[in-house]
């Protein structure tokens, strides 16, 4: 079976999206995907994420310190099978990107996996509380993802 690929996309590609990444790809060991994240902006192409992303996910197990925060090309809405959105303006941004033989593959994150029309909140400018609280959303929806790979990648 060939491999699910998914990337998850938000703002600036340092806080929620390559938190999703590093959950995803430790929750998805022994499953066929592929994962990736990548900002709207471009602000933080090269940076590594947050540092309190870091934090977190390292409370957690993973470790997303190799991840480099990139900004979303082009190529992305062909060479991926889903592309997640963290809240509904990257959700737009991403649909007046895509060319209309991709735009299913766009989806809100927790509607997608949780059936929730939420947005997962950007953390950024508060303090570790809002880390923690978006890890555990993160978390939940990734879990859920993981029951699905099956179906999506037949």
């Amino acid at each position: 079976m060939k491999p699910v690929r998914i990337l998850f996309v938000c703002l600036g590609n340092i806080c929620r999206s390559p938190l999703a990444e590093g959950i995803l790809r430790h929750l998805s060991q022994g499953h066929a995907v592929d994962v990736d994240s990548a900002g709207t902006g471009g602000w933080h192409i090269g940076d590594l994420p947050d540092h309190r992303s870091i934090a977190v996910a390292r409370r957690h197990g993973i470790d997303i310190a190799g991840q480099r925060g990139r900004k979303i090309e082009a190529a992305d809405f062909t060479a991926f099978d889903l592309i997640f959105a963290m809240d509904r303006n990257n959700l737009a941004t991403l649909r007046a990107l895509a060319p209309p033989a991709t735009q299913h593959k766009l989806h809100l994150f927790l509607g997608y996996t949780l059936g929730a029309e939420r947005d997962v909140p950007d953390p950024y400018y508060g303090g570790p509380e809002g880390f923690d609280a978006v890890y555990s959303m993160l978390f939940e929806g990734c879990s859920s993802l993981i029951g699905r790979l099956e179906e999506i990648g037949s």
